[in-house]
């Protein structure tokens, strides 16, 4: 939210500076882009909400908005799969409706617009990362139509830039942390399914790539994930009742899977 202790700035300029002078280190990404939206909010014209749009591979997710009426306009375009932001974000173009109720596209999109008061709006594209798929929008939307003249234009797009670095960071922010997550899966399946193998080995004398193919064998009877047929092991000393049954047919055969030769065909 924007510093509620700090007088309202009275225009775009003074807001501009404002947002110059913040301290990241005091400031969050999310919050530096919640100020960012509050201070859009309060020197726009047209009595307005703002919000922003992350969109990441074409999917959209409303990532900050300072009012119920920008996060429901939001998500009837996303789930429309059309509309002033997504437009915006899609082809790096500024979009402006000027009055909802004759402008001729997204109709069904400007119909619930204005049922909800949004009479005007004004999408800034957002660079944000192209290479990675990730593109975004800065959402204006006003309570009165005609509401943008082409200072609030320019002003609404120097903002942009503002709402682009933020975006993006907590973008990264949030894919590293996922990516960190799925390595400490993938660590902790890697684990187990060792263990598993490890049972395997011993109990059965094989090799380490004799006893993964057990288990997998074991994962496709049971149709369940190699790391749970791994873990199921580990935890009870056996694999899986699906899986059994062929367990039993190599224990009564004496043959480990993917042995072969004169034994093998002795016990067929």
């Amino acid at each position: 939210m924007a510093d509620n202790k700090s007088p309202r700035p009275v225009n775009a300029a003074e807001a501009l500076d404002r947002l110059g002078r913040l301290s990241l280190r005091e400031l969050s990404m999310e919050g530096l882009l919640q100020t960012v939206a509050e201070l859009v909010k309060t020197v726009l014209p047209g009595n307005p909400e703002t919000s922003v749009t992350l969109l990441v591979k074409d999917a959209p997710t409303t990532v900050v908005y300072t009012g119920p009426l920008a996060l429901d306009l939001d998500e009837t375009q996303y789930e429309r799969g059309h509309g002033p932001c997504l437009h915006a974000a899609r082809t790096g173009g500024m979009v402006e409706m000027s009055d909802t109720r004759t402008d001729s596209r997204w109709r069904d999109y400007a119909s619930r617009a204005v049922e909800r008061g949004n009479l005007s709006s004004l999408s800034i594209p957002l660079t944000i990362d192209e290479t990675q798929g990730v593109r975004g929008a800065l959402n204006i939307y006003a309570r009165q139509p005609d509401a943008f003249d082409e200072a609030s234009r320019t002003a609404a797009a120097r903002f942009g830039p503002y709402a682009a670095v933020a975006a993006g960071t907590m973008y990264a922010y949030q894919n590293a942390r996922t990516m960190a997550d799925n390595l400490q899966v993938a660590l902790e399946s890697r684990a187990v399914i060792d263990q598993a193998k490890g049972v395997l080995m011993e109990r059965y004398k094989l090799t380490p790539d004799q006893a993964f193919q057990l288990l997998a064998q074991a994962s496709m009877h049971a149709n369940t994930k190699v790391r749970d047929i791994a873990e199921h092991l580990v935890r009870t000393g056996e694999l899986p009742a699906a899986a059994q049954r062929s367990d039993g047919d190599r224990r009564r055969s004496r043959v480990p899977p993917g042995r072969t030769g004169r034994r093998a065909t002795e016990h067929s």
